[in-house]
């Protein structure tokens, strides 16, 4: 269970029962007559109920104004209601098999003119919605919720920075798993496990890039044997407990790494801790990935560099702000999100640093502490 400086965090703090009214209130202010939330991060956000996606609809409808309530099949009743919905004081409306709850949902809402879909909402549900209610405009909930979701409270924080302190605990881990003769499954393996026995309740994704693999950026697991002298590049996470997310890559080489490793490796030290000093309140997104490109750059491997710098972190491993050239959106305390410049060269190795961070007052606070240099295994 994720800590706070007033104690354990639970599911209280983390998905409180002003979110909703918040929710609703962004809602309004938009100008959308309803959001509707169906499972997923979306829907967990607001209520903290891990929903199943299935074909009956489960759908928590915010109106503008008026009573929000979950509508939900009858059989997953009990467990909406054991969930930390039950502490919003939301009606819960349950369905019967021979109902349509789209249309119950809309005849319950009445005439409206715009409403607003969880992001990730399925398409069958969405063009059900349509069917139910032709006159409304559907747009994302995303242009509703990021306001509040990239604003992270002191206590959400506090469950990013646990989940960071875990996935450190792995880290400092995989020097024993990795030799050579080993393949990236068997290392992926033993670090999947590890991730689950740090305190994560998920493990989101596995990367074991050896030597040529880590060319490649999302490089899946292979049967490939890791051999004496290669870099490995090692990017880990999951869903920790708290249901916040976890995420850092690091770098290992079994050996003595080659001499164009280790030069192109210095460069990217330097872009990595260029972008962490450049976070600020105020300062845009983009010009933090220009701060870890500029170094990248300079140094002559610019076209090596092919993803943007970083990614927003909370209950999903990738949420806004997005750390890209053309995002002008200024830092704000409570923005939380990776730096992970990457320098790749195809058809040999590759590197990657990343650290989540979380934009405070005065600056930048990184949330993964192990070593950021080369680990010699």
């Amino acid at each position: 269970m994720a800590r706070s400086r007033f104690g354990p965090v639970t599911s209280s703090d983390l998905y409180p029962v002003s979110r909703l009214a918040a929710v609703q209130e962004a809602t309004a202010k938009a100008g959308l007559d309803a959001l509707l939330l169906t499972p997923g991060p979306d829907l967990r956000y607001v209520t903290g109920y891990e929903a199943l996606p299935l074909e009956r609809l489960t759908c928590l409808v915010v109106p503008a104004a008026g009573e929000s309530y979950l509508m939900v099949p009858r059989l997953e009743l009990p467990a909406a209601q054991a969930s930390p919905a039950a502490r919003l004081g939301v009606e819960f409306v349950a369905w019967d098999e021979t109902d349509d709850p789209y249309d119950l949902v809309a005849r319950r809402l009445g005439r409206v003119a715009t409403v607003g879909l969880a992001d990730r909402m399925w398409a069958m549900a969405s063009l059900r919605f349509r069917a139910a209610m032709p006159e409304a405009e559907q747009v994302l909930a995303g242009t509703v919720l990021r306001e509040l979701r990239m604003r992270k409270s002191a206590v959400e924080v506090d469950a990013l920075r646990e989940a960071g302190e875990a996935i450190d605990a792995v880290h400092r881990q995989v020097p024993q798993f990795l030799r050579a003769g080993r393949t990236e499954r068997e290392v992926g393996r033993d670090i999947h496990d590890a991730i689950l026995a740090a305190g994560h309740a998920t493990v989101d994704f596995v990367i074991v890039a050896s030597g040529p693999n880590g060319a490649s950026p999302h490089h899946e697991l292979s049967d490939r044997v890791i051999q004496a002298g290669e870099p490995v590049v090692v990017d880990i996470g999951g869903q920790f407990h708290s249901g916040y997310c976890s995420d850092s890559t690091r770098n290992y080489c079994i050996g003595e790494p080659p001499a164009e490793y280790k030069e192109y490796f210095q460069v990217l030290q330097a872009a990595q801790d260029a972008a962490c000093e450049a976070v600020r309140p105020g300062v845009s997104c983009e010009s933090i990935d220009a701060a870890a490109r500029e170094v990248i750059a300079q140094a002559g491997y610019g076209d090596h560099f092919i993803h943007r710098t970083g990614h927003g972190i909370g209950i999903e491993t990738h949420e806004e702000p997005y750390i890209v050239s053309g995002n002008t959106e200024p830092m704000e305390p409570g923005f939380a999100f990776s730096v992970e410049p990457g320098i790749y060269l195809a058809g040999k190795h590759g590197a990657r640093i990343e650290d989540i961070l979380v934009c405070t007052d005065t600056g930048g606070e990184r949330l993964n502490n192990t070593t950021r240099d080369l680990v010699i295994v």
